[in-house]
């Protein structure tokens, strides 16, 4: 089976969370890593393990960066990464499946499925072969023990629930070890 590596200078994860509950405030990580094992074309034959470097999160606001990276919600102190193993893929269509697995954050471990699809493989200019895989999920930041929020009128809350991850990767395939 063909190993992929998570090249950290094209891949991303982002997020987008309600706030006030009229507007989305977005935030991203630029530090991931990773392995992918994978066929192209063949979907079911897809393996995934993603490690995201919690301590760079941003969203372009320090003071905000720094209250997202502390106690309250990420504590990147203690809790330095964000992990994905995947432990089951199903098919949806010719490029794209859903990849079920374990989301680790702040050590806590749920289940989390991703809608993922790929794009190539494509052969760059400078010899690598890459592939770009873009996958989605919506998770329960208080399923990860982050529970902070504030009050508003209306039965409102200042930070919402739901917090919606896309990861944009592109990963490029390894030279065999053999």
């Amino acid at each position: 089976m063909a190993k992929w590596t998570i090249d950290p200078d094209h891949s991303v994860a982002a997020l987008r969370v309600r706030h006030f509950m009229i507007a989305d405030v977005r935030g991203q990580f630029n530090k991931l890593s990773g392995t992918i094992y994978f066929d192209p074309p063949d979907l079911t034959s897809v393996s995934v393990e993603v490690a995201i470097d919690a301590s760079v999160m941003t969203t372009g606001i320090i003071k905000r960066d720094e209250h997202l990276q502390g106690p309250d919600f990420l504590d990147t102190a203690k809790f330095p990464e964000i992990s994905f193993r995947s432990t089951k893929v199903e098919i949806t269509g010719l490029t794209s499946c859903k990849v079920a697995g374990e989301l680790t954050v702040r050590g806590i471990t749920k289940p989390v499925v991703l809608d993922a699809e790929y794009l190539g493989p494509v052969k760059s200019p400078w010899g690598e072969t890459s592939i770009g895989i873009r996958a989605t999920a919506t998770v329960n930041r208080e399923d990860f023990g982050m529970t902070w929020n504030e009050p508003m009128e209306n039965n409102g809350f200042v930070v919402g629930r739901d917090v919606h991850l896309t990861l944009h990767i592109e990963a490029d395939l390894a030279e065999d070890d053999t």
